[in-house]
């Protein structure tokens, strides 16, 4: 039996090792493989100020959970070497019934688990949800979601919305290769370190908007509206779609996101409204007008001078 001195003596080069490990580690596996911690293969801070959060919940989640599968794959390889069949046994081992310590454990260990992860979700999505329930944020926008494209309007300081200035997209257009082209997407444009509430809207059915490397997604839903807030923190081109099947070309209901600096948000606003692009978007353009087979040109020009 080893004492607890060699035991100890033991463990330090095992910290070492796994110490050395993870500072070899880039910040996507130390953030358990998800995105949004790294540009072209350097390390970045984080997209917005909420992922750092969803990140840790993550990586906790399947520590833990590693953790548990380790322990149950180490307890059944050892079942199978200790109580395996010896040289000249016949028969059945021998059975064991109504082990209530063994019974006991096995029912309030995963409760503790299933109740824990429960627990740190809640407190988090808690945070994340209601992060400023009296204050709105400092930037308001109303993200459309529709068969299947995206409609973006930033919404001004009227309450009628008649400052509000807006873009209408089309859903992605790949060519003959499959490729897309990323420019004619949609393009959700907001400020850099500014409070965002996007208010979250559906037109037909039910959609869910995802901005890939925030770590965070929003469900749609026709009739009922949705909001999320968050303080974008990183300058750069993100991507974004959406993640509910929402009918035949839901793999084309894409956009992009370009966070930039609070001078060349306010320009682009300035820009959409020189080009007439301003109050509430228009019902008329509930559903998608320039679907495959329709005859329809693939720009929004038609629709803004409609509009």
């Amino acid at each position: 039996m080893p004492s607890k001195r060699s035991l100890r003596w033991a463990a330090i080069p095992v910290a070492v090792a796994a110490a050395v490990a993870l500072a070899g580690c880039t910040p996507t596996e130390l953030h358990g493989y998800l995105p949004g911690f790294e540009v072209d293969g350097q390390a970045a801070e984080p997209a917005t100020n909420q992922v750092e959060r969803v990140a840790s919940l993550w990586t906790s989640s399947w520590i833990v959970l590693l953790a548990v599968g380790i322990i149950t794959w180490g307890l059944m390889l050892w079942a199978m070497v200790v109580y395996r069949r010896r040289k000249g046994q016949t028969g059945l081992p021998v059975q064991l019934r109504y082990n209530m310590p063994i019974e006991i454990f096995f029912t309030t260990v995963p409760l503790i688990l299933v109740l824990g992860m429960f627990a740190f979700t809640a407190r988090d999505q808690a945070s994340i949800e209601h992060q400023w329930t009296a204050d709105e944020g400092d930037v308001s926008i109303t993200a459309i979601g529709k068969q299947w494209s995206w409609d973006f309007q930033y919404n001004g300081e009227e309450e009628d919305n008649s400052d509000a200035v807006w873009t209408m997209g089309i859903q992605a257009q790949p060519d003959a290769a499959g490729n897309i082209d990323q420019a004619e997407l949609p393009t959700l444009v907001l400020p850099v370190d500014k409070k965002v509430t996007i208010d979250l809207e559906s037109r037909d059915v039910i959609h869910s908007f995802w901005i890939i490397d925030f770590l965070y997604k929003k469900d749609m839903y026709p009739g009922r509206d949705n909001s999320w807030s968050f303080i974008p923190t990183r300058e750069g081109t993100y991507a974004g779609k959406c993640a509910e099947l929402c009918g035949e070309y839901h793999s084309m209901m894409l956009f992009n996101v370009e966070v930039v600096s609070e001078a060349e948000y306010e320009d682009y606003l300035a820009e959409l409204e020189a080009k007439g692009q301003t109050g509430d978007v228009d019902d008329a353009f509930d559903r998608q007008q320039n679907a495959p087979g329709t005859g329809a040109p693939a720009s929004t020009e038609s629709e803004e001078e409609g509009h």
